[in-house]
């Protein structure tokens, strides 16, 4: 295979799915040596800095665009004159938006689906009474007139939910290029050897991984806290993250007086660790691309019970790697909670398989996938 040179560009390096896959796979292509790749990050915010030691990262001191004049970023604009990329790889819409800056057509450029981009739908009337509606379809529209029409993009959709997105919202000349490709994690870092028993422990510890915004939803969590209190369940539940919505979460919880059983720590760079000091995963999005936090816990062995998110559908198994709802009733899934905690062989039956069924999802296995969808789209 030719060397391929690729140039990812990213909003940044924070914690987040996306984020944390990126790196995975720049990991991954260090053991690649046909493959030269750099990151350009649009911000300066680096909270994966353990992981990234031998990945370059270049800041481009991203400075915000204009809808209506000429768009410039002198570091994007060196980057492509002294790399030359063969590819540019995009995550996050941002990414994807200042690859618009310089079009090449000897470039070939792919765009990352990791969630449905909502600068690309198609207009409505009611966008016309909404200003940020607005101001997101004439993103998209100007991305369409200024990229789509002068050069083929290729689409990765990562889960069933994001790929039918893509293939409905795009201009016909894009949307046959959308993919399938899930995402890839680091399966070892995560895998978990030990033989899970919970039939001796007098409390069940429950752990949710994710950002404090809106779409999380940890205040369902709460209200399945308050069942499983009121069922008389001996838990502790640690809801691990950062975000806008963390103060709103912490002010319940002591409003519903749930501070002997719930705790919210922040951040955490050992998730690894607090999944192997775990019972069971909970999850509340009601808006989930892929659910790349599924995959870890399950590594460890974690059985799965959440909210349907769309597209988490792909990676949960009724009653053999987890359970997903597509009703917000809390007591049913405190029910669930609890018939989990109560049965040990059907909990290590979970488990076992939980851990199978991550090991397919190896960055390894994975990122081959991907390197394999670099050489078709240059062939």
């Amino acid at each position: 295979m030719e060397n391929i040179k690729v140039l990812f560009l990213t909003t940044d390096l924070g914690k987040g799915g996306a984020e944390r896959y990126l790196v995975d796979l720049c990991n991954e292509l260090n053991n690649h040596d046909n493959i030269e790749y750099i990151v350009g990050s649009l911000f300066d915010n680096n909270q994966y800095k353990e992981h990234t030691k031998d990945i370059p990262v270049v800041n481009l001191n991203y400075q915000t665009f204009t809808l209506f004049g000429k768009n410039s970023n002198p570091e994007l604009k060196r980057l492509l004159d002294e790399f030359k990329p063969d590819i540019i790889h995009s995550h996050r819409f941002l990414g994807e938006f200042i690859t618009s800056y310089y079009v090449d057509p000897k470039i070939k450029y792919v765009t990352h689906g990791h969630d449905n981009m909502i600068q690309l739908q198609k207009f409505k009337l009611s966008m016309l009474f909404n200003k940020t509606k607005f101001l997101n379809f004439l993103e998209g529209s100007m991305l369409v007139r200024k990229k789509y029409k002068k050069t083929d993009t290729y689409f990765i959709s990562n889960s069933s939910h994001t790929d039918e997105y893509y293939k409905r919202v795009l201009p016909s000349r894009t949307a046959k290029n959308v993919t399938l490709i899930q995402y890839g994690f680091n399966f070892k870092g995560f895998f978990n050897p030990e033989i899970r028993d919970i039939s001796k422990k007098e409390r069940i510890e429950l752990i949710n991984v994710g950002s404090f915004q809106p779409k999380k939803n940890q205040l369902f969590l709460l209200n399945v806290a308050k069942e499983l209190k009121k069922k008389g369940f001996n838990f502790h539940l640690k809801l691990v993250g950062v975000g806008e919505c963390r103060e709103m979460v912490l002010e319940k919880i002591e409003e519903m007086q749930l501070t002997d059983c719930v705790e919210a720590p922040g951040v955490s760079h050992i998730v690894d660790q607090l999944y192997k000091e775990s019972d069971i995963y909970i999850h509340s999005a009601y808006y989930e691309p892929f659910g790349l936090v599924f995959l870890e816990a399950m590594a460890s062995g974690l059985p799965i019970v959440t909210l349907d998110g769309k597209g988490n559908r792909d990676i949960i198994e009724r009653d053999k790697n987890g359970f997903l709802f597509f009703e917000q009733d809390a007591e049913k899934y405190a029910d669930k909670i609890i018939e989990y905690a109560s049965d040990q062989k059907k909990y290590g039956e979970i488990s076992n398989y939980a851990k199978e069924f991550s090991k397919q999802f190896d960055a390894t296995l994975k990122m081959k996938e991907m390197i394999d969808f670099y050489q078709s789209i240059l062939d």
